[in-house]
């Protein structure tokens, strides 16, 4: 077990892990930064409805950031948009029963929603549809300062 995995572990008896970017995995620091710059490029992100836009670019549906990520860095990555008090997988390559797990929730009790929810990214494991992964989330801020998505990367531990 490498030593942040079994810091972040410790910390999980006693709290919410909740972890300073800096301490997470250095390939998921990678992936992270390059999914970020992607769409950084793009433009600021906003969201129209339910569709969320970097620049003109809409997210929703279209899945070549995240899979361009997935091919230079392996892993997963996520871009979720806030519907509600939910997080909704809108552009994804994590896959259930063998398609992309568009439209399934974040999980609602899950330590990567309370460290967004306060505006802060997560970084530790997470059971990410049954099944353990390393993982970075950090929150998408409109040009107003609201979260109104999620950045996500991960790599399987199993």
């Amino acid at each position: 077990m490498n030593q942040f995995l079994s810091r972040c572990l410790l910390s999980v008896a006693a709290t919410v892990c909740v972890v300073n970017p800096a301490m997470a995995d250095e390939k998921v620091n990678k992936a992270m930064s390059a999914l970020k710059q992607e769409l950084a490029a793009q433009g600021q992100p906003r969201l129209e409805g339910d569709q969320l836009y970097f620049g003109s670019s809409k997210i929703n549906g279209d899945f070549k950031v995240v899979d361009k990520i997935k091919e230079k860095h392996g892993g997963t990555a996520t871009l979720f948009v806030k519907e509600g008090n939910n997080y909704i997988r809108r552009s994804t390559n994590v896959m259930k029963a063998g398609q992309r797990a568009v439209g399934t929730p974040l999980d609602p009790s899950g330590p990567a929603k309370a460290a967004i929810d306060s505006g802060k990214p997560f970084y530790g494991p997470v059971d990410i549809l049954g099944k353990i992964f390393q993982t970075g989330y950090e929150p998408i801020v409109n040009a107003s300062g609201a979260t109104i998505g999620i950045y996500y990367v991960g790599y399987s531990l199993e």
